[in-house]
């Protein structure tokens, strides 16, 4: 047994059966169970799970007479909507491959993945056609207005063909070209498989769901974090199993959100750091207001401890850490639902998952207990690897591990705790500063609403510590100040010594907060004799 194996849930068996699913089967299982139970909820537009899975079977039937085949890859790029949740399971109920894309992409990020993919198909609205005119991909893709997968006209007058049996090994399938934000540099299409997708789906529930008592049907989920975002999707397939009520917005906006909690009652929250920052400094938002919640759980970024104590202390609500990349199909780690919980950790490894801290120059070392290293990861959700680029998924896979490029720790009972990534480490006079460390001081200052740390060039240190600081509204605070309250609580060579105060700070489409443009942004100035 794995030490972390002794904190599982009493529900959790350390090894679960994974069915050899289709995405398309999660659907087609949940309309047979659950067929009048409200599957999602789009504003003002309301499906049930079995409406929604005529309204994917007849896309799909339109993708068909147009000449859809079986993998190929068609580009989505949609915000969350209906329109997207019908058209991703129409595509999976014909085999085809979806291509995640950002619908606030420009022309020269929609050319690199449209170009990378290979992509034939493309759904999106009426400004995407536009940017795709742009790209120069428009002869070469056919465009399908994002409309006809919920009007009734082309596609009810459609009906002559009968589908071909969905015939596909979830192992080996393809499903999603999920394409990594970038927040390190150049985007790599990550191949995750149908297996990859439906594992994480049944790892989150056993982890999850039956520890909470959670009812199948009866749940409903708010769905804000976006669908062409890893973890979003993660969050879909795992509500449309647990034949829960999706409930989603185009856009987050916090005075639109704080509507739709307290018109729909959602009782499962997936959220990121900004959201739960947003939550927190809503002026309106009380306890009450957030009573309807089971289960807050959060993805894509660290969340500061700090921000975890407030919202405890405000809401009563505790928000469950995990960890996940688009590598693993989200999910690897969490802190269990019910037993102990460790603040600033990410829990523990999921069923079916096995991790290790390896040295960061061989990765062959496993390290003690407590000293850091590179945190690498084996289970049924770990990818199949990078679209076209052998080269990199040799690096990253090996004998089955993924090397995640975290640095992490684990303590004596299992629990991993994230320290920075191996390219954000900062390293100031021979000395290891690790961001993640001394943004969780400054959130600590009641005036700081967001921060970033990283590192800029020195010439006497080599790299000196800089933060760019967010200043809540209504609050102010001076550049000593706060570095006299890190002083108080951080060794002297981690304290920032440059701090900058901006009114927002760059951010990737889930919230995550992008140190690599900071970086680059101090660069340019540094290059051009600024600073």
């Amino acid at each position: 047994m794995k030490t972390w194996q002794r904190f599982y849930p009493e529900e959790t068996p350390p090894e679960i059966e994974i069915p050899l699913l289709s995405l398309y089967g999660l659907l087609e299982r949940s309309a047979n169970l659950y067929p009048s139970t409200k599957a999602v909820i789009d504003s003002g537009r309301e499906l049930t799970y079995l409406e929604l899975k005529l309204a994917a079977d007849r896309f799909a039937v339109y993708l068909f007479n147009s000449g859809f085949q079986m993998n190929d890859r068609i580009a989505i790029m949609l915000p969350n909507c209906l329109e997207y949740i019908i058209a991703y399971y129409a595509i999976h109920r014909l085999g085809g491959v979806v291509v995640q894309v950002n619908p606030l992409y420009q022309s020269n990020e929609l050319d690199e993945i449209l170009r990378d993919s290979e992509a034939t198909w493309f759904i999106g609205r009426e400004e995407q056609q536009e940017i795709l005119r742009v790209t120069g991909f428009s002869e070469l893709v056919t465009f399908i207005p994002a409309d006809i997968s919920r009007k009734g006209g082309p596609i009810s007058s459609t009906m002559d063909k009968e589908l071909p049996e969905l015939v596909l090994d979830p192992k080996k399938a393809v499903a999603l070209l999920q394409y990594t934000g970038g927040t390190t540099g150049k985007s790599k299409g990550v191949m995750l498989t149908h297996f990859n997708l439906i594992a994480n789906v049944f790892q989150d529930f056993s982890f999850t769901a039956e520890a909470l008592e959670l009812q199948s049907p009866g749940e409903r989920m708010l769905g804000l974090t976006p669908l062409f975002h890893v973890f979003g999707n993660g969050r879909l397939n795992s509500a449309v199993y647990a034949g829960a009520t999706y409930i989603t917005l185009e856009k987050f906006e916090i005075a639109k959100v704080v509507d739709l909690i307290r018109k729909h009652r959602p009782t499962i929250f997936p959220g990121v750091p900004t959201m739960y920052i947003a939550l927190l400094n809503h002026p309106g938002l009380t306890a009450d207001d957030l009573s309807c919640f089971k289960y807050c759980s959060c993805g894509s970024a660290p969340l500061p401890i700090e921000i975890i104590r407030q919202f405890q202390t405000n809401f009563s609500l505790s928000i469950s850490e995990g960890f996940g990349m688009s590598e693993t199909s989200p999910t690897t780690h969490r802190n269990p639902v019910n037993g102990q919980k460790k603040p600033g950790s990410i829990g523990i490894p999921y069923p079916n998952t096995d991790a290790r801290i390896v040295d960061m120059k061989t990765g062959t070392k496993v390290m003690p207990t407590g000293d850091a290293g590179e945190l690498i990861i084996k289970g049924p959700q770990v990818m199949k690897g990078y679209w076209k680029n052998p080269m990199d998924t040799a690096t990253a896979l090996r004998e089955g591990w993924l090397y995640t490029g975290d640095i992490a720790t684990m303590d004596e009972e299992g629990y991993f705790y994230i320290v920075g990534r191996k390219k954000d480490m900062i390293i100031a006079s021979g000395y290891n500063i690790y961001p993640t460390e001394v943004e969780d001081i400054i959130y600590q200052h009641p005036a700081v609403k967001e921060t970033c740390v990283y590192g800029v060039p020195d010439t006497y240190r080599g790299e000196t510590v800089k933060a760019a600081v967010v200043i809540k509204e209504g609050r102010s605070v001076s550049e000593a100040e706060i570095r006299e309250f890190c002083l108080q609580r951080l060794a002297r060579y981690k304290v920032p010594r440059k701090f900058e105060f901006t009114n927002q700070l760059p951010k990737s489409a889930v919230g995550k907060i992008l140190r690599r443009i900071l970086l680059e942004e101090e660069m340019q100035r540094h290059t051009a004799g600024e600073i």
